[in-house]
């Protein structure tokens, strides 16, 4: 389900711009039903695009400004998974704003796509497996982010335990694997890059750390600063002047 609430002068949210229930199921036990995973704005803040993991979509939707209310898009279904069963989760960025990329949970999958801002919709490219060839255990992709400088894609795998590490083409939006770093602990939830992108945060969940990892500026490879916060359960990590990221 989706919500939109205006706020207050006061801070606090009013009633409910707008609620928009999805209906449908897919094969996967997951996808027994719709599971809404993140709502985000796109580039030129014409849309807010919301990703559900249970239909395999990612729908499209303008915002009133006066109201809040969350209006269609045309077409409404901006992105449809190239691969049945996939489970997109997030979607993050290129800085050209043409071009986009859905982790998909279920598979461990990045989708690299072309977005068009004019109509708000996603052409996917290609895509790329988030996890090494020679791993054969359980793996739930989590977090993605693209660097402040634009030339790396980061992305995180519940079960491989790692952060994915994909070189950017600018020009084209077109991924390539670096690498991949043990985030030092177990599911890693979520994950931050410090904005001058010198610094990332892993927050281990199922093993109650943070891990601090420099960032190679060249190569985009990660590497243990040494540096270790014990913190119950951490989901999510968000720097204060950074805009925070759904889950």
């Amino acid at each position: 389900m989706l919500r939109s609430f205006p706020i207050q002068p006061d801070g606090s949210l009013g009633a409910a711009s707008s609620v928009i229930q999805y209906e449908g199921a897919l094969a996967h036990p997951r996808q027994e039903g719709p599971h809404a995973h993140m709502i985000v704005p796109d580039p030129n803040g014409q849309r807010v695009l919301a990703v559900d993991l249970g239909l395999d979509r990612i729908m499209a939707y303008h915002l009133d400004a006066a109201s809040g209310e969350l209006i269609p898009n045309d077409p409404a279904i901006t992105y449809q998974s190239p691969q049945a069963g996939a489970g997109p989760r997030q979607i993050a960025f290129a800085p050209d704003g043409r071009h986009a990329f859905v982790l998909n949970e279920l598979d461990s999958t990045l989708t690299v796509c072309a977005y068009d801002p004019e109509r708000g919709v996603l052409r996917p490219l290609e895509t790329l497996t988030t996890i090494p060839g020679d791993f054969t255990g359980e793996n739930a992709c989590a977090h993605i982010a693209v660097a402040p400088s634009g030339r790396f894609v980061y992305a995180s795998n519940r079960g491989h335990d790692s952060i994915a590490i994909f070189a950017l083409d600018a020009s084209t939006g077109r991924l390539t694997v670096v690498g991949h770093e043990s985030t030092g602990g177990q599911t890693p939830r979520a994950f931050a890059i410090e904005h001058t992108g010198n610094w990332l945060l892993a927050a281990n969940q199922h093993s109650d750390s943070i891990v601090s990892f420099r960032v190679d500026a060249s190569s985009g490879l990660l590497a243990r600063s040494g540096e270790e916060s014990q913190i119950p359960a951490p989901v999510c990590v968000v720097f204060a002047d950074t805009p925070t990221r759904a889950l």
